[in-house]
């Protein structure tokens, strides 16, 4: 998928003091989407050599895939993964929770990806993503949260369903035909459950990667059995959600 540059959307006539604490989260957010992205990438550039029935020990191991993550993520940003020495304490808290996530779910799931004789393994890069943010949400319960949903009609696990908010920006924002390609959302003060907090959605394209399950013919069933959406390359596929509780 090309690289393009970020647009950061703005806010006008609101007080110095709110700006810059927009401007902390919706970079803060923008990075946590970007890392988690990064991490999804590793088991998806592997998903040839997980499903390979004629290997055993893929080389996957926890401490792989993270070092692969923070390869990604400055290759997408510019600026390494471990440079948190001059970011706020939750920057750091949620950071550090991501690498743990990704080394707990990796951790668990050697048995399966190394299981020789065996072809589709199951493990896709949606399924890990769940599982990291899972891991992810329970560790940073109340503070921040990441999940990875995408519109109704594509959605195949109802624990990705998206909320009213997130609902919104992909039919509304993501889905219409003038929206600029990887523009995100971020939006402060809003309410989930009463609480007030920052939230920012990161849009997700389909690669050539992502077809073999959600792309032509629709309808089709693919290996995970599922019916496959009709995708083409680019058009959008989901959207990273993040939300920073106040």
């Amino acid at each position: 998928m090309k690289k393009t540059i970020l647009l950061f959307l703005s806010v006008l006539f609101i007080p110095q003091i709110s700006l810059l604490a927009k401007a902390e989260n919706e970079v803060f957010a923008l990075d946590l989407a970007t890392a988690f992205r990064a991490a999804r990438k590793v088991v998806s550039d592997k998903q040839t050599h997980i499903n390979n029935p004629d290997i055993g020990d893929k080389g996957l191991s926890s401490d792989f895939v993270v070092a692969q993550t923070k390869v990604n993520f400055e290759a997408a940003t510019g600026h390494g993964f471990d440079d948190t020495q001059n970011q706020n304490e939750l920057y750091q808290k949620s950071f550090a929770a991501l690498l743990e996530s990704i080394q707990r779910v990796m951790d668990q799931v050697q048995p399966l990806i190394n299981e020789k004789g065996t072809g589709f393994k199951g493990f896709l890069p949606a399924v890990f993503a769940r599982q990291v943010s899972e891991e992810f949400r329970s560790a940073m319960r109340g503070e921040v949260s990441i999940k990875l949903t995408a519109p109704k009609d594509y959605v195949r696990n109802r624990k990705n369903r998206p909320d009213a908010f997130e609902n919104k920006i992909l039919e509304k924002s993501f889905r219409s035909s003038g929206w600029e390609t990887n523009k995100h959302v971020f939006a402060e003060a809003e309410t989930v459950k009463g609480q007030t907090v920052d939230r920012l959605m990161l849009p997700e394209y389909y690669g050539q990667g992502c077809l073999d399950c959600h792309g032509e013919p629709k309808g089709a069933r693919d290996i995970t059995g599922g019916k496959k959406e009709g995708g083409k390359l680019n058009d959008l596929g989901g959207a990273i959600s993040i939300i920073v509780y106040n």
